[in-house]
């Protein structure tokens, strides 16, 4: 029993001490966060957008978006809305043509996701004889904020080439499933986006709401057709030398998924994609990591192994707990020790950080974000458990990790531009 303990220690000692240090690095970058420094720099509207919405049988939300896009802040004449009726078999471009839309049907059964359809209408785009500065890519459940061209337009005449916009919740308040989904969204946006942002670092695609100026797209192809065509692109982006702007007054409303069966499918789609664009890309971000001294190329590598790091803080959790519970009957007098002489280890140390962050830390950011509601609060209490789901979700990810089959996610949200504006 000594011999099997010695080794656990030993195993959970490892495995804390790395999942440590990179916990330590993202406490260290979302810091960064917490001060937003508002850019003075605005431009009257110049840049011409092609708004892009993706969708696969969404006749029930497809008529609120192009509205909302059609009710923006921004010259008409500048921007033009073109939807991809991908393999439906709906009302979907019956009901988008009906709301003014440029329709493109798209029936390719071989070749099913948004990435394929994405590269289908670029090519298109190409060839027409109307040029655009710049595409912006939308799903089709979301609603977008009236300024969110104004602000794409001040980062693209600033000298941005690619631009992820703020990422928030259509739906925060239907159940705990899409609560834990805001919460996660809105504390990444100003913990890891806002920080890389300021931190000069290349910030992250989130799959939707983002901005790609065309001359990009023409230089390196978009060629993203995998589950996870944003963080392939991102990547593909980061080796050429590019980074990924941040603009936070640029909203877009994502609808939530409802249930955890829901969320599960999605999460594990997106852990598969994630585990697939490592495994391509991982090796090559870090040599040119150290090959160019590229601290940017660093952290975009760390950030596709995501799966592996929350398997290995799980695993850590797990060892633990399980010396933990073998040292049962001397914890006692273990914990008075510890008071007595102060030797903290780094898993106890940790614990603590743990205890911080939920507490204080996130709840805080929420408070900053002007996003703590008394409901929220309460979904935030039972955020663990949402959070503990990824680590079963990362295993299946990597397991499966080479089928690109994709999962369509239902939407079914019928939420408009005015009522969320009301409720906000």
């Amino acid at each position: 029993m000594d011999i099997l303990n010695s080794f656990i220690q030993i195993l959970s000692a490892t495995f804390t001490n790395l999942v440590f240090i990179i916990s330590t690095y993202y406490l260290l970058l979302s810091f960064f966060g917490i001060i937003r420094f508002k850019s003075k720099r605005q431009f009257e509207p110049k840049k011409s957008f092609a708004l892009i919405v993706a969708a696969y049988n969404e006749e029930n939300v497809i008529q609120n978006i192009i509205h909302s896009l059609n009710m923006m802040d921004y010259p008409k004449e500048l921007y033009d809305i073109i939807v991809i009726a991908d393999n439906c078999t709906d009302s979907t471009a019956k009901k988008a043509r009906r709301s003014g839309a440029n329709v493109f049907e798209r029936n390719m059964k071989d070749k099913k996701g948004k990435g394929y359809a994405l590269e289908w209408i670029f090519d298109k785009m190409f060839k027409m004889d109307k040029n655009y500065d710049a595409v912006v890519v939308f799903d089709a459940d979301n609603l977008v904020d009236k300024n969110f061209l104004k602000e794409m337009n001040n980062k693209l005449c600033d000298g941005h080439k690619v631009i992820q916009g703020y990422l928030d919740s259509k739906n925060p308040n239907d159940t705990w499933i899409t609560g834990g989904y805001s919460i996660a969204f809105w504390t990444s946006n100003r913990m890891f986006q806002l920080s890389r942002s300021n931190l000069r670092l290349s910030n992250q695609l989130g799959g939707t709401g983002f901005c790609i100026d065309t001359s990009i797209l023409k230089e390196l192809g978009w060629g993203a057709t995998c589950l996870t065509e944003d963080l392939e692109f991102t990547c593909k982006l980061v080796l050429n030398g590019h980074k990924v702007g941040w603009a936070h007054d640029a909203i877009i409303y994502d609808e939530k998924p409802l249930t955890l069966a829901q969320s599960w499918a999605q999460r594990r789609r997106w852990m598969q994609g994630f585990a697939d664009v490592s495994s391509r890309y991982f090796f090559k971000l870090i040599k040119k990591t150290i090959k160019e001294f590229d601290f940017v190329a660093l952290d975009c590598a760390l950030y596709t192994i995501q799966p592996v790091i929350i398997i290995l803080a799980g695993i850590a959790m797990i060892m633990n707990l399980f010396h933990t519970f073998v040292a049962a009957p001397q914890l006692i007098a273990t914990t008075i020790e510890i008071i007595k002489t102060a030797n903290f280890t780094m898993i106890k140390f940790a614990s603590i950080l743990a205890m911080i962050m939920q507490f204080v830390y996130t709840p805080f950011i929420l408070i900053l974000e002007k996003k703590l509601s008394l409901k929220i609060f309460l979904y935030y209490l039972i955020y663990p458990i949402y959070a503990a789901t990824w680590i079963p979700i990362s295993v299946q990810g990597i397991i499966h990790k080479d089928n690109k089959e994709w999962a369509h996610t239902l939407h079914t949200r019928n939420i408009n531009i005015h009522e969320l504006e009301k409720a906000n």
